[in-house]
């Protein structure tokens, strides 16, 4: 790069920062609003799965005991014939107990029983971790797992880049002496209004902002499996040691059980000691696994077949109780035996983070501070989107122009380079958004010269 004065280069960066926030903020604004609005309803899904099927999740509590858990799955199977796959005892005195039931049609249905009188109360379509077919939709947009393996990379795109359009906003925001409405809206109409609403929601919601995307991109693909991989290989994640030398399946704990830990999702289910005899009666798994003190909440999962193992799991709101043990279907014997002080400490990190995320760590407060971040989200795209259309020209994009001298400035591109190599989708977004920059450039140079 040519010498340039202190000024010019702080203004060189600063433009060519602007226009990479506003192209970028245009391009992942559709999926902010997708994170946003289903991550914003997904926060108190318990409380609307409740209010929805009330009546298939509560039911009258009684002075008796509750009947044994072979009781309530006949009952079910007998209204839902088909495979049983998993028994949920109820959590509460006042809530149902819930059986999933492999139907003959290949669909799983969760069958709500009261557990004092056997009596069927409904089924629904099994949803899962979400709880109820509605929740699941909600879910599977949250993550766009409707269009495959691209929305997941997609959304990690967009999760990586909402910390870079932060860090850039706030840079951007920065006053550098000048008197500027930034604290508070200062402006009463117009373009000026918006940009005001959009630098003081992004100055006040920035570090919720940045914590959503981070403890959001554990799920992702390309980035939460690396961040797997490493915590593995640094010891701080899921520590080995707990097969005590018992051979091993090659299917995941994820997909045996609806929501395990992140961090032990890879890791493979094992396998009982026999291949053939006589499986334990769920009544003898449910009180093994009660004694070892799982606490309420629990699923019990049946063995997949004649290697497989009975898997009992919990993920409670407090993440210091949350479980997974496997059994070995035909001794009983604890074949693993794991909860969250077992993991290393990326494994634990990430659990809070995840708990937290999911508004389930501090309660209704947890819930209702994120809601108002998902809400400030949605009010930045709708303010950005206003600031464009309000600035842009009859019949153009409105884009920031590019520089006079068009090179990238040294900080400027540091920073790309870094956030490329700790974002690996970002960095390859980058690189698209860089070949088009040129491509445009040298377009115009080509159009000029003509």
């Amino acid at each position: 790069m040519t010498q340039a004065s202190p000024r010019a280069a702080s203004a060189a960066l600063y433009s060519a920062i602007w226009r990479w926030h506003f192209i970028a903020g245009l391009v992942i604004l559709p999926f902010i609003l997708i994170l946003a609005v289903t991550g914003g309803i997904y926060l108190f899904k318990d409380e609307i799965n409740d209010a929805a099927y009330n009546r298939l999740r509560f039911v009258q509590p009684a002075a008796t005991a509750p009947l044994l858990a072979s009781q309530i799955t006949a009952a079910a199977l007998e209204a839902n014939p088909g495979t049983l796959k998993a028994y949920t005892p109820a959590a509460a005195a006042d809530r149902s107990t819930e059986v999933d039931i492999l139907g003959a049609d290949g669909l799983k249905n969760t069958v709500y029983v009261d557990p004092y009188t056997g009596a069927v109360q409904g089924s629904l379509w099994d949803g899962g971790a979400a709880g109820s077919p509605a929740m699941y939709v909600v879910r599977k947009l949250h993550s766009l797992e409707y269009i495959g393996w691209v929305g997941n990379r997609l959304i990690e795109m967009a999760a990586g880049w909402m910390v870079l359009l932060v860090a850039t906003g706030v840079y951007l925001w920065w006053p550098r002496g000048k008197k500027v409405g930034t604290v508070s809206i200062k402006a009463t109409r117009g373009r000026p209004w918006w940009r005001d609403l959009h630098a003081v929601t992004g100055i006040y919601t920035a570090s919720f902002i940045v914590f959503l995307a981070m403890t959001g991109l554990p799920w992702s693909s390309v980035w939460g499996g690396k961040f797997y991989d490493y915590a593995y290989a640094l010891g701080l994640g899921m520590p080995d040691g707990y097969w005590s030398g018992k051979p091993v399946s090659t299917v995941p704990v994820s997909a045996v059980i609806d929501r395990a830990p992140w961090i032990m999702e890879q890791q493979p289910v094992p396998v009982s000691t026999a291949a053939a005899g006589v499986p334990q009666a769920l009544d003898n798994v449910v009180a093994r696994v009660e004694a070892l003190g799982i606490v309420p909440g629990y699923a019990v999962v049946m063995p997949n077949g004649p290697e497989g193992v009975f898997t009992a799991s919990v993920y409670p709101d407090d993440i210091t109780h949350e479980r997974v043990i496997h059994l070995d279907q035909y001794s009983g014997d604890v074949l693993y035996d794991a909860g969250l002080a077992d993991l290393g400490t990326f494994g634990r990190w990430a659990e809070w983070g995840i708990s937290v995320h999911m508004g389930q760590e501090f309660g209704l407060v947890n819930q209702i501070v994120l809601l108002l971040a998902c809400a400030a989200m949605v009010m930045l795209c709708v303010s950005a989107a206003a600031m464009w259309w309000k600035r842009r020209p009859s019949g153009a994009l409105g884009v920031p122009q590019v520089p006079a001298d068009w090179r990238i400035p040294r900080t400027l591109l540091l920073m790309a380079v870094a956030a490329g190599v700790f974002f690996p989708l970002v960095g390859l977004s980058m690189l698209l958004l860089a070949a088009v920059e040129l491509a445009v450039f040298l377009a115009g140079r080509r159009l000029r010269t003509a």
